[in-house]
Order: C-alpha cells, then sequence, then structure tokens
C-alpha cells in the first residue's frame, strides 16, 4: 500500500477555496463571547423595562381606584358630619352637649374636606410619615383595631350559630306534627 500526500494541486479548486478560507478565518471566541453578552444585556434591559411598564401601570390603576375610594369615604364622612349635627339640634336644653356635638362635626367636615383635596399619594405620605414619627400610637390603633374586629367577629359567629339553631328548632318541630290530610 502506498501512502499519498495530497497536495493542494491535486484538490478540486472548490475544495480548496473552502479549506483556505477556514484557515485564513479563525473563529475569535472571545468576540462571539462579547456578542453573546451584548445580546443577554440587550434582553435583560428589555425585560426588566416591561417589568416597569407592567409595574407601573398597575400601580396607576391602584391608584386610581383608591382615589375614586378616597371620594367615596370622604362623602360618607360628610353625610356623618350633617347626621351628628341633626342629631346635636335634639339637645337644645343642653348648650355643653350642643356645642360639642356640633364642635365634632366641624372636625368631621374639615377630615372630609382633607381627604376630597389631598390624593391617596399624599394622604399615602403622610400616614407613613406620622408611622414613623409615632410607632407606639400606631401600634396600639392596629391592636384596638383587630381587638374591635375580633370582637364583632365573634359576635357575628354567635348570632349566626343561634340563628341556625333556631331553623334547626323549626325543622325537628316540623317533623315531629303529623302531616294534615287534605
Amino acid at each position: 500500500m502506498v501512502d499519498r500526500v495530497r497536495d493542494w494541486k491535486d484538490e478540486p479548486d472548490a475544495a480548496r477555496s473552502s479549506s483556505r478560507q477556514a484557515e485564513e478565518k479563525p473563529v475569535d471566541l472571545g468576540s462571539v463571547a462579547d456578542e453573546v453578552k451584548s445580546a443577554a444585556h440587550d434582553l435583560k434591559s428589555a425585560a426588566v423595562d416591561q417589568g416597569r411598564q407592567f409595574f407601573q401601570g398597575a400601580k396607576d390603576q391602584a391608584t386610581g381606584f383608591a382615589d375614586r375610594r378616597k371620594d367615596e369615604a370622604a362623602q360618607s364622612v360628610s353625610d356623618i358630619a350633617t347626621g351628628l349635627r341633626e342629631t346635636g339640634r335634639s339637645f337644645g336644653e343642653r348648650p355643653s352637649i350642643q356645642a360639642f356635638v356640633e364642635s365634632a362635626a366641624d372636625g368631621l367636615d374639615q377630615l372630609a374636606g382633607g381627604l376630597r383635596e389631598r390624593s391617596f399619594g399624599d394622604l399615602y405620605d403622610e400616614a407613613e410619615a406620622y408611622a414613623r414619627r409615632s410607632p407606639a400610637v400606631v401600634g396600639a390603633v392596629a391592636l384596638a383595631a383587630g381587638f374591635l374586629l375580633a370582637r364583632f367577629i365573634k359576635s357575628s359567629a354567635d348570632e349566626l350559630s343561634a340563628g341556625s339553631a333556631a331553623r334547626r328548632a323549626v325543622v325537628a318541630e316540623r317533623r315531629r306534627r303529623p302531616a294534615a290530610k287534605v
């Protein structure tokens, strides 16, 4: 067997030119890695921008919803103030009580006006600043609100169970009575 060493002259022209191109253009792995890093960075930036846009849209919707509810709350507070004033008029023979009720109604009207004038963001910032200044007061109010909520839930549950016990008694009474023949 004779080993033959290939010479470029023996190869066809197409094979010779593709072999030379492969030899002439070595692949630079560093530049490929840089291109991949750049593409990944661009993809990450686009994803972050999309996330920010989504979050901003959700935040705008939530703020709009809160502003509408804030206006409804302001109207409710104003209605309570009106009712309090009407109730206060019944204390005509006791001017000190009438003055106290009128003062409370004025305070509620001021609260309603403040709710109407400020945006939800302003109210939130103000509440946050107050919570940072007086965390003990906020904690005590939260504790009291939790206690009142628990009492309300417990009393509602007691009323529901009393109502279901009454319904069970009515059903049992109907079963005990013989059916009236028509």
